[in-house]
């Protein structure tokens, strides 16, 4: 706790006599107040002061001045013309941010209004008062960064001991146990499953927004207004998954407490099931192979074209789908009116902008029409051909055994060659080295060393897709089985899916491929 004494105020001191009580209230601050009061009596009788007022705030900071309401308030006072005097016990009390102690001392000095320091025996309005000043905040402020020092590296120890922090009033779908570890709140996560569900549907982060606002569902933070901005942090925060991913952030100093991410300045530490899990890790992937490729579609205005290819959008599954099978371009939804009838048709955006200059053969399309033929041909492959996944699925293990049992294996053994070799150059002695091509055998180690590296990430990264791709397949099949019993119509959803694109092929033909590799025709 910071205090600090005003004398000659002008006016009642009730608010700051009533604060003294109430942190004496508070047993860690009682010895304290105890002290402070009975300074106080002292200092009246010495100065006669007409009134003594009383600035406090707790310790939580002395480096920031504006998260130091009180002092703020002393400040402001000071500038009022209720203050002719300041006393305080030492410079560290008053500030431990150099440049801030210096420029509100001066500032004050201008006023006329002194600051007298207790342990230090300074008066500001003195002549010498700025150099020991300057002197006694240097060391305060050296002092607070030297605890904050101890303090990170107490933190970044925890961190790489793999002990999680979890922030649970900011925290969706998970509380502190009885053990003191995350356990798992039922409402909440169902809450978190919906988002993750609505989002692989095809929903947009804007649609998820408004539908949990209609249903008075608050936010991590208790709030009723969800954004974008939360559930995009919802979606991507691996602890849904049960890991941790530690120090994303970091805090550049202890006097301006800026956060900063964390882009390889600082190590970071991968915790793999920490905790129970909400989101399953296969739903998770998907989720983030599916922002990527959101955020790929970004809008594209090529020079000397008139439509935009717009970004992704949530409303029209066909948007993003439907190209033309002429000239390759995505068709557009278009609005016509004829004697004030609307009729909606799905026309080439290359069509759109410059006629039959460069796709001669490209139809407009009814929407009725071709939703009716889509999902005649859902119907079709659900009844009749089903899921042709048993091909697919056993390529990829031929292919996944492959690459463990040949190129990730032998990689794996010359990387731990070129480590031993690496190790047995460092050993060598002073003589030895200048003698031979020392570092040109350094340079010919570590280059094939990290080229070996980054074709290992490679193989693992296209793996990784691979089992993606199966875990696609999975649901394909399982959506195809649930079609078989009855007549499907057209879904959004359905579409999004199960389909990767729809050519046009013909103005009564079109061609659709599955995720699952299959090529389907159908009559418009």
């Amino acid at each position: 706790m910071s205090g600090f004494l005003y004398a000659k105020l002008k006016g009642s001191a009730t608010a700051e006599r009533d604060k003294i009580k109430k942190c004496g209230k508070i047993k860690k601050y009682r010895g304290k107040v105890k002290r402070f009061k009975a300074k106080l009596k002292g200092i009246r009788a010495k100065c006669n002061c007409i009134a003594l007022g009383y600035y406090l705030d707790e310790g939580i900071t002395g480096t920031i001045a504006k998260k130091r309401p009180d002092f703020m308030r002393m400040i402001g006072d000071c500038r009022k013309g209720k203050i002719d005097l300041i006393i305080t016990k030492s410079v560290s009390r008053f500030s431990r941010n150099n440049l801030d102690c210096l420029l509100y001392v001066r500032e004050l000095k201008e006023m006329g209004i002194p600051i007298i320091f207790e342990k230090e025996g300074i008066n500001t309005l003195q002549v010498s008062s700025e150099l020991l000043i300057t002197l006694f905040s240097g060391l305060s402020q050296a002092e607070s960064e030297s605890i904050s020092m101890n303090v990170k590296m107490g933190k970044r120890q925890s961190l790489k001991n793999g002990n999680v922090p979890f922030c649970y009033k900011s925290f969706l779908g998970y509380q502190k146990g009885a053990d003191g570890k995350p356990e798992i709140v039922p409402k909440e996560a169902k809450i978190v499953k919906r988002i993750y569900a609505e989002y692989l549907l095809g929903k947009s982060l804007n649609d998820i927004a408004k539908s949990l606002i209609s249903d008075g569902i608050l936010t991590p933070r208790g709030k009723s207004v969800w954004t974008s901005k939360v559930l995009m942090s919802i979606l991507t925060n691996e602890k849904y998954k049960g890991d941790a991913l530690l120090q994303k952030t970091y805090i550049v100093d202890c006097i301006s407490k800026k956060s900063k991410r964390n882009n390889g300045e600082l190590p970071m530490y991968y915790v793999e099931n920490n905790h129970p899990a909400i989101i399953e890790r296969k739903m998770f992937d998907r989720v983030q192979e599916e922002i990527s490729r959101r955020n790929s579609k970004s809008k594209i205005k090529q020079k000397g074209t008139k439509t935009e290819l717009g970004k992704y959008s949530s409303k029209y599954a066909l948007s993003e789908l439907l190209f033309c099978g002429n000239c390759g371009t995505p068709y557009r939804r278009v609005t016509w009116t004829n004697r004030g009838k609307k009729k909606v048709v799905w026309r080439c955006i290359s069509r759109l902008d410059y006629g039959t200059k460069y796709c001669k053969d490209s139809p407009s399309v009814e929407e009725t029409a071709l939703k009716n033929a889509i999902a005649g041909a859902i119907t079709q492959k659900a009844k009749f051909e089903g899921a042709d996944t048993t091909r697919i699925r056993s390529h990829f293990k031929i292919y996944q055994a492959q690459q463990e049992t040949n190129a990730i294996n032998e990689k794996k053994r010359r990387l731990s060659e070129l480590k031993q070799s690496i190790e047995n150059l460092t050993n060598m002695d002073s003589e030895a080295a200048q003698n031979g091509d020392f570092d040109e055998q350094f340079e010919r180690l570590y280059s094939e060393m990290y080229a070996i590296k980054d074709e290992l990430n490679a193989i693992e990264k296209q793996m990784k897709n691979e089992i993606m791709a199966n875990d696609t397949l999975e649901e394909v099949e399982a959506i195809i089985e649930g079609f078989k019993n009855h007549p499907v119509e057209y879904s959004d959803v359905a579409v999004r899916q199960l389909i990767f694109c729809i050519k046009i092929m013909s103005s009564d033909q079109i061609e659709i491929q599955f995720k699952d590799g299959t090529l389907v025709k159908a009559a418009l």
